[in-house]
Order: structure tokens, then C-alpha cells, then sequence
């Protein structure tokens, strides 16, 4: 696997958990005095997290 690859995927993988871990643990984050619903990282968890199995699948060819 390439540098730029390895580098890719497992920060993709770190976002993700980062992502999960909000969720479940309901942690709060305001924008600009706006409050983001944690649903929101449900989703960046999942869309991460895909990106993230695509791109190390697709560089173990």
C-alpha cells in the first residue's frame, strides 16, 4: 500500500470512530451558536467509515 493511501485510510478510520463515539456518548458541539444534532454524526460515521473500507479494498488490488 502506498504512503498516501495508508495515510488516507486510517485517518477516514480515526474520523469514523471519533464520529461513533459522539453518538454514543451524545458529546455537544455548537457551530457558530448553533447546535449540530448528534443524528449528524451517525451519518459523517457511516460515510467515513465506507470511504474509508473502499479505499483500503481498492489499494489491496
Amino acid at each position: 500500500m502506498k504512503p498516501f493511501t495508508t495515510f488516507a485510510t486510517l485517518l477516514l478510520s480515526a474520523i469514523s470512530i471519533l464520529q461513533l463515539l459522539r453518538t454514543v456518548m451524545a458529546w455537544p458541539v455548537t457551530v457558530n451558536g448553533w447546535e449540530v444534532p448528534v443524528w449528524t454524526s451517525g451519518i459523517a460515521c457511516v460515510v467515513a467509515g465506507v470511504t474509508a473500507a473502499m479505499l483500503w479494498r481498492e489499494s489491496r488490488r
